[in-house]
């Protein structure tokens, strides 16, 4: 598949997660930017949609979360390295307060599968398969008066779980704004 065709079924991918027959498929929005192993720069943009559901509620905090598709670009600035494209959709757990106003703390943990155009990042590293892992930490802050601004922190490691070698896997810090509408 050359390079054209796949940009084209990336963007009918972000465009058919955006008016999926439910009207409401997405109902936020982020952008993230982020570096990593190898000398490799990212920067994405996710659509998400919240789940219904709450967990634990006793006390002050519970358990929630939210479904992410992603679409993202890598950029190896080390020697041998090249651009890749990451598509990804995972559901994230997050751990919230129920505070309703000022600055709402949370914490958020995922694993989810991905996509990538090319498995060599660079001289040094080769992912092994175009089907990864992704896994991810997060923290941050909601604030707005219903919560719609997310400002938050994310440690992402992707790798293929040794289906294939060779599995030499990327770490990526991340910061990320997020709105929700």
């Amino acid at each position: 598949m050359g390079i054209e065709m796949k940009r084209r079924h990336i963007l009918l991918l972000i465009v058919g997660m955006g008016l999926a027959p439910s009207c409401q498929a997405a109902d936020g929005i982020a952008i993230e930017g982020g570096w990593g192993d190898a000398s490799t720069d990212m920067g994405q943009i996710s659509l998400t949609r919240e789940w219904d559901r709450k967990w634990f509620t006793d006390g002050n905090w519970y358990l929630t979360g939210y479904w992410e598709a992603s679409l993202g670009y890598w950029h190896g600035a080390s020697a041998g390295g090249k651009g890749i494209w990451d598509i990804g959709l995972a559901p994230v757990f997050r751990l919230r307060t129920k505070a309703q106003s000022g600055w709402r703390p949370y914490v958020e943990g995922a694993i989810g599968a991905h996509f990538i155009s090319n498995t060599h990042v660079n001289a040094g590293r080769d992912l092994g398969s175009a089907f990864q892992f992704g896994d991810h930490l997060g923290m941050g802050l909601l604030f707005g008066d219903k919560s719609q601004f997310d400002l938050g922190y994310r440690f992402q490691h992707l790798s293929n779980a040794d289906l294939k070698s060779p599995n030499d896997g990327i770490d990526f810090q991340q910061i990320r704004f997020a709105y929700r509408f």
